[in-house]
């Protein structure tokens, strides 16, 4: 099995999850980077686009939207959230090889995935099918999302034992491969196919009470691997983080916020 069937196979299972506790795409992602394009965007291509909450930010300010996602549960989600919506297109393809006619792209994206794609074949197929001028975005959210001190440390501790585990048990090590967020801009710069690249950053504010707040953190691939094959191996320690969420949200429907780290690159005309 290669690494990017591996990681396509990483997030079955949760697509429903997922689409129910992650953020929409926020608006400033389609205003900035229609800005940079400098035009009305045709067509948007989301590479990665899971379940389709990044593809569908673009209905209304683009022509064409299509998302590309090799992950079957996420695909069928996708589809299943946008019906009736003929703007919208889903294609099972993997990000180095999309299958999408040369220049055919205004703007490519890439939301929370590109750290599982390998960058470099990534992003010769970007600038395939890329137009002259057309602009590329990696963005991911920081985590944990910002809520309060109790809870951000309590997944911080709880992510810990997850990433000792998934980095050191070579049952879940040899299962994935993933590329570093923080070399995403320099990955961009290197691979010589923009003319200029930038990192700008953000923030978007939504409701979140107990529930959302404990699927958030389930939502994350690297516990549902474990979860899948030992989850007797966390159960504890998840119980511990549900209490300590439950401790200060309650009842309560409060705001917090998700930060978020665009790169972007701009292909010359």
């Amino acid at each position: 099995m290669t690494d990017a069937h591996k990681n396509a196979d990483r997030f079955g299972g949760f697509a429903g999850l997922y689409n129910g506790v992650r953020p929409a795409c926020p608006e400033y992602v389609t205003e900035i980077l229609t800005r940079y394009l400098g035009r009305h965007p045709r067509t948007v291509v989301d590479l990665g686009c899971g379940t389709g909450l990044s593809s569908l930010v673009w209905r209304g300010r683009a022509d064409k939207i299509i998302g590309i996602e090799p992950s079957g549960d996420m695909l069928a989600q996708a589809v299943a959230s946008t019906e009736g919506l003929p703007e919208i297109e889903f294609i099972r393809a993997f990000s180095d090889n999309t299958g999408l006619e040369s220049g055919i792209a205004d703007i490519v994206t890439c939301s929370q995935s590109f750290h599982w794609m390998e960058p470099f074949s990534t992003l010769r197929e970007v600038d395939r099918i890329l137009r002259p001028g057309g602009v590329f975005a990696a963005y991911d959210c920081d985590w944990p999302v910002v809520s309060v001190a109790d809870v951000d440390r309590a997944e911080e501790k709880l992510f810990e034992k997850i990433n000792d585990i998934q980095f050191n048990d070579g049952e879940y090590k040899d299962a994935f491969i993933q590329y570093p967020k923080t070399r995403h801009l320099e990955n961009i710069r290197q691979s010589g196919f923009f003319s200029y690249a930038r990192e700008i950053v953000f923030s978007k504010t939504e409701d979140c009470g107990a529930d959302r707040r404990y699927g958030l953190v389930l939502s994350q691939g690297a516990i549902q691997s474990i979860l899948k094959k030992n989850p007797s191996l966390i159960e504890d320690d998840l119980a511990g983080f549900r209490a300590v969420v439950d401790g200060f949200f309650g009842d309560r429907t409060l705001q917090i916020e998700f930060c978020y780290r665009m790169r972007l690159g701009m292909k010359g005309e």
